[in-house]
């Protein structure tokens, strides 16, 4: 059964970093683009950031770029999402997917599989 299952969220800071990890079982995760999406309260879900099959392609939404990066361990079945310099805006429950494509991009429709969420909160 394929699975993904989020943790590493929790209460931070403004200015604080997270890691947020991506566990993927039941599947192989080198067939599978990755991507990390969020949702706020009475906002729609966006996507954070995707990263390619191999690891060796990656996009980040506006918002984080410089802020946050994407990584992938295929031989540890887990991805990745280190976020830095932490906003109050970034508060949302984040996400990860999973699609099997070549393709990077994070438009959440084209993902197959998704964790459970795992909520990040940035607050003083």
């Amino acid at each position: 059964q394929l699975q993904l299952v989020e943790s590493g969220g929790g209460l931070v800071q403004p200015g604080g970093s997270l890691r947020l990890s991506c566990a993927a079982s039941g599947f192989t995760l080198d067939y599978y683009a990755i991507g990390w999406f969020r949702q706020a309260p009475g906002k729609e879900r966006e996507g954070v950031s995707c990263i390619s099959r191999s690891g060796g392609s990656s996009n980040y939404a506006d918002s984080v770029k410089g802020r946050f990066t994407i990584s992938r361990d295929n031989a540890k079945h887990t991805v990745y999402l280190q976020m830095n310099l932490l906003k109050p805006e970034d508060t949302a429950v984040y996400y990860c997917a999973a699609r099997a494509s070549w393709a990077v991009r994070c438009v959440s429709f084209e993902y197959d599989y998704w964790g459970q969420g795992t909520q990040v909160t940035v607050s003083s």
